[in-house]
């Protein structure tokens, strides 16, 4: 399969191979959007109301006695459902448990998995506070922890994937999303800037 030119200004499907299955690999456009096909008078409405949401959470902010713990909480949180997506089934009260010497109503690699994403998320926010730009060397560092202990360990922690994957389903031909190809992969990174 060759690579179409990098100048492909919109958001596209590729046919891959997969475990001998054909399957269509999406492929996003360039970042940042180009502003001829984006109509951004249409997204003032969304603007707004994102802006009105941040205004009542910086409000209810004062109302927590304190915000930490409220942090603390939604990383968690978020951890419990970015892992679910790969299949993970430890919720928060396992999580919990497990973070406080407990043992869990789940099997220990679901835990350690929601852990791990924890422990990355913690050090991309520690290493952006601290003045480091977000680059692809910030997500290989943040990759990295969340594969450091657990299943994952033996993917290439800290390295950009170079065979396909897929979310959902359980083969390719079933999948609810397939991303890039791998060697789109790198084109696609590098429009993060």
């Amino acid at each position: 399969m060759s690579k179409p030119p990098k100048t492909a200004s919109r958001s596209r499907y590729v046919t891959s191979t997969m475990s001998g299955e054909r399957v269509q690999a999406f492929v996003p456009a360039p970042l940042p959007p180009d502003g001829r096909t984006l109509d951004l008078a249409s997204l003032q409405g969304i603007l707004a109301e994102a802006n009105q949401a941040v205004g009542r959470l910086d409000g209810m902010t004062s109302a927590f006695p304190d915000l930490n713990l409220f942090l603390y909480s939604y990383v968690r949180k978020e951890a419990v459902l970015s892992s679910q997506i790969e299949g993970t089934q430890s919720s928060l009260s396992d999580l919990l448990l497990y973070e406080n010497a407990e043992i869990p109503g789940v099997p220990l690699d679901d835990v350690q998995e929601v852990s791990n994403y924890v422990a990355a998320l913690n050090h991309g926010l520690k290493r952006l506070r601290g003045g480091f730009p977000l680059s692809l060397r910030l997500i290989r560092e943040i990759h990295e922890v969340l594969l450091l202990k657990g299943r994952g360990s033996h993917a290439q922690p800290g390295e950009f994937r170079k065979s396909q994957n897929w979310i959902g389903g359980s083969r390719p031909g079933n999948a609810a999303y397939v991303p890039p190809p791998p060697e789109y992969v790198m084109d696609c990174l590098g429009d993060l800037h």
